[in-house]
């Protein structure tokens, strides 16, 4: 697997994206996702468990946001020793919270919890304009910018 350039580790890199407030964007913002990751060189396995948790993001950001035309936005960038995924929608009073056994009507209400299993760590944001989804993932071995 190819190693980040020298490059890379010493300037940060940053893509993103945008999509309109739609289900059936979904599948785009994965595909630009793994576009992203494969043009990083990020390990196949990391990149699917990255793609999953993007389209997770992504779909609750659709689902939840309450905001007429609205567009989400996808930030993957290298952040310390690994790698940060944002979806950040202009819905700031619904804030993610995970659901419980007892609370979940019917299908659905596992998507942060399959965040929480695939990545590092999670969170949320509250920013002026938008509220904001993360998720970090390790980057290990040779694709870390810590490994020089």
């Amino acid at each position: 697997m190819p190693a980040l350039s020298a490059h890379s580790r010493t300037h940060p890199r940053r893509d993103s994206f945008r999509i309109p407030k739609r289900r059936r964007h979904v599948p785009e913002a994965r595909a630009a996702v793994r576009r992203i990751l494969k043009d990083w060189a990020v390990d196949p396995e990391l990149a699917d468990d990255i793609a999953t948790v993007a389209t997770e993001l992504v779909t609750n950001a659709v689902r939840h946001c309450r905001v007429a035309l609205a567009e989400i936005e996808v930030v993957v960038s290298i952040r310390g020793c690994g790698l940060l995924l944002e979806v950040s929608d202009p819905d700031r009073t619904r804030l993610p919270a995970p659901h419980t056994g007892s609370d979940r009507e019917g299908a659905g209400g596992h998507g942060l919890a399959l965040v929480d299993a695939l990545s590092e760590r999670w969170g949320h944001d509250v920013r002026p304009f938008t509220k904001c989804v993360w998720a970090y993932f390790v980057l290990a071995g040779e694709q870390s910018p810590c490994d020089s």
